[in-house]
C-alpha cells in the first residue's frame, strides 16, 4: 500500500516586487516558469527551486500575459500598453519588440514551427506575427470583448480563440477568416486546447463548464454537466486519452465520448493559471499577489489510470471514434511554412526600436541553472528523450509520526506546560477556549490571568445589534427595489435604489447589471454614472471594482453613441427624441469626464483594483 501523498504542494516563493499577473509552464519539459508582474519584469525559473534564474526587462508598463515557445528557446511577454517582447533564452537577449494592439495583450502562443506567433488583446483583436520579419502580418477581427484565450492547432494550420464574449473562433490562417464562432457557452471562455492528435477541441468557462468540439463538422461532441468552480486551465493528456482539468483547488479529469469525470483530486491551489504533464506528474502553478505557488498530482495514482478500477473492471478511455487526426509533420521548406499562414494584409511592418533595445536587458541572476537550462552543451541533451526525473512524493499526513520509532513523550504538569509553551494542550483533556485568547496583566500581580468565558461572549456579541440592523435595513431595501424591478418598473426601481442612499444597495444594483448587459440604456447609463463616481472613492474594494465593471460596460456599449451624439451638427426643425438623446449624452459625458480625473489619481494603486483603473482609463480613450 502507498504512502505518498498523491497531490502535494511543492514550493511558494516571492516572484516579484509587486503583484504577480500572470504565468506560464514550459509545456515540454514541465521544469521551467515564467512570470509578469505589476513591476513591469518577466522572471524565468525552474520549478522546484527558489531563485530566480534571469529576469528580462524593457516593458513600460506591467506584463499582462506570458508564454514559452514550442522548445523553451523563446519566451514572450505582452503587456498593458499593447507591446510584444520576444527573448532569445539561449542568449540572454531581446530579439524583437512588436507594437499594434492599442490595449492590454492577454492571451498568446507561438506557432508549432516557430517562426509565428500569435496574440490577443482587450482591443478585441488576434494579430498574427512573423517573428523573423519584425511585423505583424494578418489581423483578425471577429470578438466582441476581450480575447481571453488562444492557441495554435497541433498542425499549425487553424488558431482557436476564446473571449469575455463568451465565443470561440476557429480561424483558418491560410485563408485568414474565420471557419466558425461556436457560441454555446453561457459566460466567459477562458481556456481552449486541441486534442494532440484527434481533429477535437476542448473548451473552458465560467460557466463552470468545459465543451468538446469536432472540428469537422464543428458540432458539440459532449459538455460536462458543471463544475463547482469557474474552468481556469485544461491538458489534454499527451497521448490524448482523458483532459485534465484546473480550477479552485480542484483537479478533475474527463472523457468526452461518453462524457464523464474520472476523477476529482482537491488540492489547494487556488485558482490554477497554468497546467502541464511531464513523467507521469501533473505540475499546476498558481499565483497571489506577489507569489507563486507550484503544486505536483501523481497521475499513476489518478483515475483512470490508477486506483480501483471501474464496474466493468476495466479502465474506460477515449477512443478515436474514427475521427480523423492532424497531420503534425513539420513542413521541410521555408516556403511551406509560409504557405500555412495568410498572405500579409496592407500593414506597415512593425520594427525593433534601437533605443528600446538597449533598455531591454536580460538580467542572469543564477548563472549555474541558466546554463545548465538554457544552454546545454549539445542539443541532443535538450530533445524529448532527456530523462527528466520526477518529483519525490512526501509521505501522506500521520504516515511519518506513526512509522517512526520515537518514544511518545510523557505527560507533564501544568506548571511545566506553561513554562515550556502555552500552546501545549493536556493530554487527554479537551481544548479549552482559553487556550488561544490573550492573557491579561492585573495590577500587582505578576501571575497571568486569562479572560473569561462571559467577557468573550460580551466581545462577540458587541457590535452585533448594529450589524443586525444595517443588514435587516439592507434587505428591506432590496426588497423593495425587487418588488419594483419585477413589476417592469425598471427607471423606478432605479431611482427608488438611488433616493435610499445605500452604497450597498446600489452596488448590488450594479452587479446584477453588469451580469445582464442587455438591461443598460442611456437613461440607466445618465442616472447611475454619478453614482458609479461615488463608488470609485468608496474605501471597499468590492464597491470600486462594480463601479469599474460597470464604466467598461457604459464605455464599450455607449461610448460611441455618447461621442457621436455629442459632436453631431445641430438638427433643422424640432426632434424632440434627438434634443432628448443629446442632452443624456451631454450628461453622461459630463460624468465621464469626471470620473476620468478622478480614474488619473489612481494610476498607481496596484493589483486587481488597478488593472481595473487601467482597463477603464484605456477605454476611456474612445471618447477622445
Amino acid at each position: 500500500m502507498s504512502h505518498t501523498k498523491r497531490a502535494w504542494k511543492l514550493q511558494e516563493f516571492v516572484a516579484h516586487s509587486a503583484n504577480v499577473n500572470c504565468l506560464a509552464l514550459g509545456q515540454k519539459s514541465g521544469r521551467v516558469l515564467v512570470t509578469g508582474g505589476e513591476d513591469r519584469k518577466v522572471n524565468l525559473w525552474a520549478v522546484g527551486k527558489p531563485n530566480c534564474i534571469m529576469s528580462l526587462t524593457g516593458h513600460t508598463t506591467p506584463v499582462e500575459s506570458v508564454r514559452f515557445g514550442p522548445d523553451e528557446e523563446m519566451v514572450m511577454a505582452g503587456s498593458m500598453s499593447g507591446a510584444l517582447k520576444i527573448w532569445d533564452l539561449e542568449q540572454a537577449k531581446i530579439i524583437r519588440t512588436l507594437t499594434g494592439h492599442k490595449s492590454s495583450i492577454r492571451s498568446l502562443d507561438f506557432h508549432p514551427y516557430g517562426d509565428y506567433a500569435a496574440s490577443g488583446s482587450l482591443d478585441f483583436n488576434i494579430k498574427l506575427w512573423d517573428i523573423r520579419r519584425k511585423g505583424c502580418i494578418y489581423n483578425y477581427k471577429g470578438h466582441t470583448d476581450c480575447v481571453n484565450c488562444l492557441r495554435f492547432s497541433p498542425d499549425g494550420k487553424l488558431i482557436a480563440s476564446g473571449g469575455a464574449d463568451g465565443l470561440v473562433k476557429i480561424w483558418d490562417l491560410t485563408a485568414g477568416k474565420v471557419l466558425t464562432t461556436l457560441n454555446l457557452h453561457c459566460g466567459p471562455v477562458n481556456v481552449v486546447e486541441f486534442h494532440p492528435k484527434e481533429l477535437l477541441l476542448g473548451t473552458g468557462s465560467s460557466d463552470k463548464t468545459i465543451k468538446f468540439w469536432d472540428l469537422e463538422t464543428f458540432s458539440m461532441v459532449s459538455s460536462t454537466d458543471g463544475n463547482s468552480t469557474p474552468i481556469r486551465s485544461m491538458a489534454f493528456h499527451p497521448d490524448g486519452l482523458c483532459l485534465f482539468s484546473g480550477g479552485k483547488d480542484l483537479l478533475k479529469v474527463y472523457g468526452w465520448e461518453p462524457s464523464e469525470c474520472h476523477d476529482s483530486i482537491p488540492i489547494s491551489w487556488g485558482d490554477v493559471a497554468d497546467i502541464t504533464l511531464t513523467q507521469n506528474q501533473l505540475i499546476g502553478a498558481s499565483f497571489s499577489q506577489t507569489n507563486v505557488s507550484c503544486y505536483v498530482v501523481d497521475v499513476q495514482r489518478v483515475h483512470p489510470f490508477g486506483g480501483v478500477p471501474n464496474q466493468e473492471g476495466q479502465q474506460q478511455l477515449n477512443s478515436s471514434h474514427n475521427r480523423k487526426s492532424f497531420i503534425t509533420e513539420r513542413p521541410p521548406t521555408q516556403s511551406s511554412r509560409q504557405a500555412s499562414v495568410p498572405k500579409e494584409e496592407a500593414e506597415e511592418p512593425t520594427h525593433d526600436n534601437e533605443d528600446e533595445k538597449e533598455t531591454s536587458t536580460a538580467d542572469i541572476k543564477n548563472p549555474e541553472d541558466y546554463r545548465e537550462i538554457f544552454q546545454p552543451k549539445s542539443r541532443i541533451s535538450r530533445s524529448p528523450t532527456r530523462r527528466v526525473e520526477p518529483f519525490p512524493a512526501p509521505p501522506e499526513d500521520g504516515k511519518k509520526e506513526s512509522e517512526s520509532s520515537k518514544p511518545v513523550p510523557k505527560a507533564v504538569s501544568k506548571q511545566t506546560r506553561q513554562i515550556k509553551s502555552p500552546r501545549e494542550p493536556p493530554e487527554n483533556s479537551a481544548i479549552s477556549a482559553q487556550d488561544f485568547l490573550p492573557k491579561s496583566e492585573q495590577p500587582g500581580n505578576k501571575k497571568s490571568t486569562f479572560v473569561t468565558d462571559e467577557s468573550v461572549l460580551q466581545t462577540i456579541q458587541n457590535g452585533h445589534d448594529a450589524m443586525s440592523a444595517v443588514m435587516s435595513s439592507r434587505s428591506k431595501n432590496l426588497q423593495i427595489v425587487r418588488a419594483m424591478w419585477t413589476s417592469g418598473n425598471t427607471k423606478t426601481a432605479l431611482d427608488s435604489a438611488i433616493s435610499m442612499r445605500d452604497p450597498s444597495v446600489i452596488v448590488d444594483l450594479l452587479n446584477v447589471l453588469n451580469l445582464k448587459t442587455g438591461l443598460w440604456n442611456l437613461d440607466l447609463c445618465s442616472s447611475l454614472l454619478p453614482q458609479v463616481k461615488d463608488l470609485l472613492n468608496s474605501k471597499y474594494e468590492s464597491h470600486a471594482e462594480a463601479a469599474c465593471n460597470a464604466l467598461k460596460i457604459i464605455l464599450r456599449n455607449f461610448g460611441p453613441v455618447i461621442k457621436s451624439n455629442i459632436t453631431s451638427a445641430p438638427s433643422i426643425g424640432v426632434d424632440l427624441s434627438r434634443e432628448e438623446r443629446i442632452q443624456k449624452c451631454n450628461a453622461c459625458y459630463n460624468f465621464l469626464s469626471e470620473i476620468r480625473i478622478t480614474l488619473e489619481k489612481k494610476q498607481s494603486v496596484s493589483g486587481k483594483l488597478g488593472n481595473l483603473y487601467k482597463e477603464v482609463q484605456i477605454l476611456m480613450s474612445t471618447m477622445d
